[in-house]
């Protein structure tokens, strides 16, 4: 039997080997890592030509009309999650590749979201950092987020159990996105609000809607405008949700308090990117969903997903 050869693509942090089981194949199957991303899309194409699987962790490596055509070999392609907007599902069906995704069955978003809010108000991480190197003792003062407002963009799934979390942190929520009711507030027991009037008073706005057409610079300048200079945005969505240049320039000019930001228009962040420099910023590297728990999770279900494909030419949560 021919073996096959199979891409496991952005594997940053070396886990995919050893988080998942891999055994039910490798009789079959030639994985090939890649630990560090693609400079550009030829590159990509040129080190993938080969492979007739390819494993994506999901907007890491994107594969448009014209990645597809440049991989004649590709047979089966799966993404971390069920949705991918960096890959052309159209292209996929076209080049007759099998696409699949993989299930969530935790979210571990909403407490990095706690996190980046707790380091924005208490500055943790930057008096650790200041006590590692020699600061004698504390020099930021915090603030209180019991009794602030959290403003939630967007009350689906994660939406809400951040509200949750900020509720027992004793936070007053409100809500909203494009299609939120009243109802639906008063069902997850949070407060509605108009988008202009949820910018104009939280405390810490928070983004949690999916990125698409209409949600593509969500928050721009005007609406960073209406923010209160004491406010904090959060963004653990998608980076072009938020106008990234409006965002620089209001936070260069201290319009809001700061921001906390694990998500970019560009992944991995340039190294020279304008936002690395500011101190009224915390920003992570896409550390949402990135836990040994979740991303072992979607390794061994791609392994399975490459196994059935292998045995039955079908495959489980197929997206095209």
């Amino acid at each position: 039997m021919t073996r096959l050869r199979c891409a496991i693509l952005d594997d940053y942090l070396k886990l995919a080997l050893d988080s998942a089981d891999w055994s039910k194949i490798k009789d079959r199957v030639d994985i090939t890592v890649f630990e560090k991303p693609f400079g550009s899309e030829s590159e990509a194409a040129t080190a993938l030509k080969d492979f007739e699987i390819i494993l994506a962790m999901r907007e890491r490596t994107a594969f448009p009309r014209t990645m597809f055509a440049a991989l004649p070999n590709l047979k089966l392609l799966i993404t971390s999650g069920m949705r991918n907007a960096a890959i052309d599902m159209e292209a996929a069906k076209a080049h007759n590749v099998v696409l699949c995704g993989t299930a969530f069955s935790r979210d571990p978003t909403a407490p990095l979201t706690m996190g980046l809010i707790l380091e924005l108000t208490r500055n943790i991480g930057r008096e650790s950092a200041r006590m590692h190197a020699g600061i004698p003792w504390q020099g930021l003062l915090g603030y209180e987020i019991e009794g602030r407002t959290l403003g939630v963009i967007g009350l689906g799934k994660l939406g809400t159990k951040v509200a949750r979390l900020g509720q027992a942190f004793g936070m007053n929520v409100i809500a909203w996105s494009p299609n939120l009711t009243p109802e639906k507030c008063r069902e997850a027991g949070v407060g509605y609000a108009s988008k202009e009037e949820l910018l104009s008073t939280a405390d810490v706005v928070t983004i949690h809607v999916v990125l698409g057409p209409r949600s593509r610079g969500l928050i721009g300048a005007a609406d960073l405008a209406r923010m209160k200079p004491t406010a904090y945005l959060v963004n653990t969505a998608r980076g072009p949700i938020v106008d990234e240049t409006a965002l620089l320039e209001a936070l260069q000019q201290k319009k809001i308090a700061g921001a906390g930001i694990d998500v970019f228009s560009v992944e991995p962040l340039p190294v020279d990117h304008p936002f690395r420099k500011l101190d009224n910023m915390v920003i992570t590297p896409h550390l949402g969903y990135s836990t040994v728990e979740n991303l072992g999770d979607h390794y061994n279900q791609m392994a399975a997903c490459i196994e059935a494909w292998i045995r039955t030419g079908e495959a489980p949560n197929r997206l095209a």
